[in-house]
Parts: C-alpha cells; sequence; structure tokens
C-alpha cells in the first residue's frame, strides 16, 4: 500500500455518520478526539463532555471505554505512534535509486504532519508539553524509531561497503532533530512547508555524512 493510500485510510477512519450511533467501539472514542485537537489544541485541553459529544454518545458511556481521560489519551499516543511507524516502515521499504531512504522517511513524515487525521500533531505536542506520563509514553515510541533507523542505517551502509560510527547516536540525532522540526512546522504556514522540507533532508544527510567513517 502506497503512503498516500495509508494516509487516505487512516483519514477515513475519522469519517463518521451523523447522529448517535447504536454501538460505540473504543476506536469510535479515540478518533472522535483526535478530531478535535489540531496544531494549536493539545488533548489536555480536552473535556469528557466535548469528547463525548463529538463522539455522538452519553457522557456517561464514556467510561464504558476508558476509566478516565489519561487512558484515552495514552490510548492515542500509542496509535499515532503505531501508525508512524508504519507509515516509516513502509517509506524504508520504497527505497530506489531515484529516492533515498532519507528523502522517503522525511515525505512520509511531512505527509503525515499534513494529513487532516492530526495523530503525529498529538506525538509532538505531548512529547513537548504533556504531562510527564504522556512525555515518557511518547519517549519510548522515539526511542523505538531511533532503534528501528539504528538498524536500517547499518544494513544500508554494509550494502554500500562503508562503516557508520556510533549508528545509535547518528539514529538519536536524525530522529531527534526531525521531530523537534515537526514541532516548528506545525507552527509555521503551510506555504513554507517544501523550503523546511528540504533543509531538513539536507541536514540529516549532512548527520548521515559526518557518521561515516573514513
Amino acid at each position: 500500500m502506497s503512503k498516500k493510500s495509508q494516509v487516505k485510510t487512516l483519514q477515513n477512519r475519522l469519517t463518521k455518520s451523523a447522529g448517535r450511533k447504536a454501538v460505540i467501539s473504543r476506536e469510535d472514542v479515540i478518533h472522535a478526539a483526535f478530531s478535535l485537537v489540531g496544531p494549536n489544541r493539545s488533548v489536555s485541553s480536552l473535556s469528557l463532555r466535548e469528547i463525548a459529544r463529538s463522539a455522538h454518545i452519553a457522557p456517561n458511556s464514556f467510561y464504558r471505554h476508558f476509566k478516565d481521560m489519561d487512558e484515552l489519551t495514552l490510548a492515542m499516543i500509542a496509535l499515532a505512534g503505531r501508525s508512524l511507524n508504519q507509515l516509516l516502515g513502509e517509506a524504508r521499504r520504497r527505497v530506489s535509486k531515484d529516492k533515498s531512504v532519507v528523502v522517503t522517511s522525511i515525505e512520509a513524515f511531512m505527509d503525515m504532519l499534513e494529513s487532516e487525521e492530526r495523530l503525529l500533531h498529538l506525538l509532538l505536542r505531548e512529547g513537548s508539553v504533556g504531562s510527564d506520563r504522556y512525555r515518557n509514553a511518547v519517549e519510548q515510541f522515539l526511542t523505538h524509531f531511533e532503534d528501528e533507523l539504528c538498524l536500517d542505517l547499518i544494513r544500508l551502509m554494509k550494502a554500500s561497503n562503508q562503516q557508520i560510527m556510533y549508528p545509535h547516536l547518528v539514529s538519536k540525532a536524525i530522529t531527534r532533530l526531525v521531530f523537534a522540526q515537526g514541532g516548528y512546522i506545525l507552527d509555521r504556514p503551510k506555504k513554507e512547508h517544501p523550503m523546511i522540507k528540504e533543509d531538513l533532508i539536507k541536514m540529516v544527510r549532512m548527520i548521515l555524512i559526518g557518521g561515516v567513517a573514513k
């Protein structure tokens, strides 16, 4: 499945029919909450009643799926992390002679950042301004991304008969840079995104060049 198809599939999950549904799933509540967050709104600002209204359920029905708002937020972070990992994994598998792993991965990151589903917005916001519990949950996903990237770097360098020094530090530098830039991009006009993306690709390549053993 292409990255655009994946993003579209993720977006379609948020499309809900009007009116109160007879049966509401845990996933329905999660996606209803995602429809309310955005670049300028953190999940911590949402109320239970607001989420229930978006999900077309009575407020008391919320507790059939989550014991409190913290549990809901952690479930949202988990969904966002899994979705981003899925898109980045697909991007790494699309590497070709025309597009490097750097370009395909950052394009996938930007696609998710600009999608209407706002999954990545949650990771970026809660990872920087959320509670200790939320930041720890995001940190776990970042560490996972770093481990996956580290393995990819080792594999790609071996394929090109090169060696990378301290691959885990290189993967950590790239991951932290991209996520920091993601938070910056959220606050910038969309017309600036292409230029920021090109700069980000150059910065990641500079990190990789600096990490190659001479």
